[in-house]
């Protein structure tokens, strides 16, 4: 069982958790959702599409203009309570490594946080603990936030991925965290070159076997656009393809930009796995 919010989720219930940046420079949309009119209309078609998870993201990644932490909690604190308000059932998340942003989230409504920087402030878990909320629990390969990976090696990236992400989440039950809302993410490109990412990818069952259920972050990444030669806004296809190996890998929580072909990529390798049925079944019988 995956309990995040009011909602829990089944051991073959794939989950689409819908990005939604209040950032004037995110990578792909550049900007799209930065204000609250269309950060709210993308909040409604997502979860029209099929997402069960909104994460708010409030600084954008990669490199760029410095963003305080109370930048970032003007841009989210305030979005958080409308969505909340809006869609009392809908599980909300938010992407930040800082634990005062995530405590004034959590006190506006979200259920889940996002530490996409593998617990660079390891106070973000204890908040969670305090307010009852879910945990993302990511390998950065020790990245310092908003760096991007320069000639990084390991000698086994998954083993590292293993010890960092359980390490975790194990710290955070310890804290109070329900285990039932704990889950860890490889990081892709968080810390790592492209064959890391393929690496990890090729190799998610080993992150699926302990147990924690699994978070992928791989819409329109750069080593998705590195492997096919491909510009962000041509990534979408590779990123399906990648979706569907960790579906069929067992992977649980999908974060992403495109919600409705998530869904189809979903529902389709779950029906092959014989995890549900055909939406329709007439072929052959009438």
């Amino acid at each position: 069982m995956l309990r995040l919010g009011k909602r829990d989720f089944a051991a073959h219930e794939p989950v689409i958790m819908a990005i939604v940046n209040r950032t004037p420079d995110s990578f792909y949309d550049q900007g799209a959702t930065f204000h609250d009119e269309a950060a709210l209309a993308r909040v409604e078609r997502a979860i029209a599409e099929g997402a069960a998870i909104i994460d708010i993201g409030g600084v954008k990644a990669g490199p760029g203009e410095e963003v305080t932490a109370e930048e970032e909690a003007r841009r989210t604190v305030g979005f958080v309570a409308e969505v909340r308000r809006r869609h009392p059932d809908v599980v909300i998340s938010v992407d930040t490594w800082r634990a005062e942003v995530g405590e004034a989230v959590c006190e506006a409504g979200a259920d889940v946080l996002n530490d996409a920087w593998g617990g660079v402030d390891p106070r973000l878990a204890e908040v969670a603990a305090r307010y009852g909320a879910g945990l993302v629990c990511t390998h950065a390969g020790g990245a310092e936030p908003r760096t991007r990976p320069h000639r990084v090696t390991y000698d086994d990236v998954v083993a590292d991925i293993l010890r960092v992400t359980v390490g975790l989440a194990e710290r955070a039950v310890a804290l109070g965290v329900d285990r039932e809302s704990v889950m860890i993410d490889p990081g892709h490109d968080f810390g790592k070159n492209t064959r890391h990412s393929l690496e990890a990818t090729r190799r998610l069952g080993e992150l699926v076997d302990t147990g924690w259920p699994v978070l992928v972050s791989l819409s329109n990444k750069d080593f998705v656009g590195e492997t096919l030669d491909k510009p962000v806004k041509e990534r979408v296809l590779g990123t399906l393809a990648t979706t569907a190996v960790s579906a069929w890998l067992g992977a649980r929580v999908y974060r992403v930009h495109e919600v409705a072909e998530t869904r189809e990529v979903l529902e389709m390798v779950g029906a092959i796995a014989g995890h549900r049925g055909p939406a329709v079944a007439r072929r052959g019988l009438a």
